[in-house]
């Protein structure tokens, strides 16, 4: 295949942030007490009730499972993945220390995720080069039943003056992934395949929450 193949091209991006995930695995969740808001934001907006099923796409070191597991209760279903090994070491952890039957997560890359049951919704928590990825949203939203809620929180790009520390953003985000740029619109592959699409920036314009989901009617 051809290195501008696009297959090729997110074999080498998964590649890298794998590689990257792997020295930052074991204190990430350390570092994430500044977005735990954005968090919890994140998936109140998927609004889930018992019963529901919901996907954490690139669920990490299993930080939003608790949480989603809490909203779908008993009834429900939480599915996450993710394809760095160190990170989901500590996600495993997690579901066996809750004793939770309805938690499960897979180690594979977000185009090679096959569940046994379609979803009614998706968190993407900082997902970027999930979200940079036409093959890898395909796979996921095709997995998903009409009606689906999709609820992202991300980086971006800051703009007006402090766009002058837009430099530090990118390096901020290369940290992490693989496909650090395309920082402007990080939303703009997805939010054409969503209705009800909103927006509102985070972390004074650094981040941002947005929210929408997939046409159709959901069951129920």
């Amino acid at each position: 295949m051809s290195a501008n193949d696009p297959a090729t091209a997110d074999a080498e991006i998964r590649a890298r942030s794998i590689e990257r995930y792997r020295s930052r695995a074991a204190g990430y969740d350390a570092t994430c007490g500044p977005t735990w808001p954005i968090r919890e934001r994140a998936i109140a907006a998927l609004a889930l009730r018992a019963g529901d099923c919901v996907l954490d796409v690139g669920c990490g070191t299993g930080l939003s499972l608790p949480l989603l597991r809490a909203a779908v209760d008993n009834a429900g279903q939480v599915y996450g993945f993710d394809q760095s090994p160190e990170m989901l070491v500590q996600a495993r952890a997690r579901v066996a220390a809750g004793g939770w039957s309805n938690v499960t997560v897979y180690e594979c890359a977000a185009q090679e995720l096959r569940l046994p049951t379609p979803f009614d919704a998706l968190l993407f928590h900082y997902t970027h080069d999930i979200l940079r990825s036409p093959a890898a949203l395909g796979a996921l939203l095709a997995q998903a039943r009409p009606g689906a809620r999709v609820s992202i929180a991300g980086i971006k790009y800051f703009t007006g003056p402090l766009a002058l520390a837009n430099w530090w953003v990118y390096l901020k985000n290369r940290g992490y992934n693989g496909a650090p740029g395309e920082l402007r619109t990080p939303w703009d592959w997805i939010a054409p395949r969503l209705v009800d699409w909103q927006w509102a920036p985070t972390q004074y314009g650094m981040g941002y929450l947005a929210s929408g989901r997939l046409p159709g009617e959901a069951a129920g």
